[in-house]
């Protein structure tokens, strides 16, 4: 097969033969594309040549296709339909979407805010499926190396290949079974230090704020218990003497469905900041932009509920 240079090719002639195709006359398609009838008549002489066929005769009703024109007529109407989506602007329809959106995110972040998520796609998205990812540390480096389409946790520093967005601010409480002692009595520095504690591990490096706080002003907690997931933590709690420290939201809804009580941590630990990272490659490509906008929507609800539920309590 005769092999074309493409360069040599004016491509642009195929938007005339498809207007040709629709009008049937060459005066017509020139209105279409907004050339005058001298014009559109050149154009329909260069496009004859680099087809090398009259591609369109006079006929009885205006312009009649030849065999090779009739034969051109589908395969130049697709081809240009497809160059015409590759040069639009992509647009997402939640209704008609398909595939699927990977998430790393340890159960902290999954239990708080993909119930959320996933009643917005099952409206909103029915078709699109989420991936929770098996959690790698901060899970930074599988978000750069594709593993996930974004991470939810705390992070420090990234590379400059990620995006970061906070999703909201959070504290410290502790958690202890609901007829645990200290319920009534009360939670002093002095007990809290003394009692004996179950403590999240994720990554495994460092020490972890509270730790740091209590070094702070040389004091040290006995962990009784060290755990990979704050579930796992908060039922060993709800059946133990043991106490845990766990953000406040998690607690509360950990709470509603475990025989746990919340109290003040006894010490001043800095705010937790959630965010939300992802890659350069996806950030602005329609879908992820709006899943991360269905995140964003979720957690922004959390402030509107708590005003709500402070409003009934006063």
């Amino acid at each position: 097969m005769h092999q074309v240079d493409l360069s040599t090719v004016d491509l642009n002639l195929l938007k005339l033969f498809e207007a040709l195709v629709r009008e049937r006359s060459v005066t017509q398609a020139g209105l279409r594309l907004g050339l005058s009838q001298p014009a559109a008549s050149r154009a329909l002489g260069r496009l004859r040549t680099m087809l090398g066929d009259r591609l369109v005769v006079r006929g009885k009703l205006g312009l009649e296709l030849t065999p090779r024109g009739e034969a051109l007529a589908d395969p130049v109407t697709r081809l240009l339909e497809d160059a015409r989506s590759i040069v639009s602007p992509m647009v997402f329809d939640p209704a008609a979407a398909t595939g699927r959106i990977t998430i790393a995110a340890h159960d902290h972040l999954s239990l708080v805010v993909l119930a959320g998520l996933l009643a917005r796609l099952e409206r909103q998205a029915p078709a699109l499926s989420l991936h929770i990812a098996q959690p790698a540390g901060d899970n930074v480096r599988l978000v750069e190396q594709g593993g996930a389409d974004l991470a939810l946790g705390i992070f420090e520093s990234l590379p400059g290949s990620l995006h970061r967005r906070g999703l909201y601010a959070d504290s410290l409480v502790c958690v202890v079974r609901s007829d645990h002692p200290c319920v009534a009595d009360g939670l002093s520095l002095a007990r809290y230090v003394a009692l004996r504690h179950i403590t999240v591990t994720i990554s495994g490096v460092g020490q972890s704020a509270v730790d740091v706080a209590l070094s702070a002003m040389g004091l040290t907690r006995q962990v009784a218990l060290r755990v990979p997931h704050f579930l796992a933590g908060a039922m060993l709690v709800a059946d133990s003497d043991m106490i845990l420290t766990l953000p406040s939201r998690l607690a509360r809804l950990l709470a509603k469905r475990l025989p746990l009580a919340l109290l003040d941590l006894p010490l001043q630990v800095a705010p937790l900041s959630p965010a939300m990272v992802w890659h350069e490659r996806f950030h602005h490509d329609p879908a992820h932009v709006w899943v991360r906008r269905q995140l964003v929507d979720v957690v922004e609800s959390f402030s509107t509920v708590a005003g709500t539920a402070g409003a009934t309590a006063g």
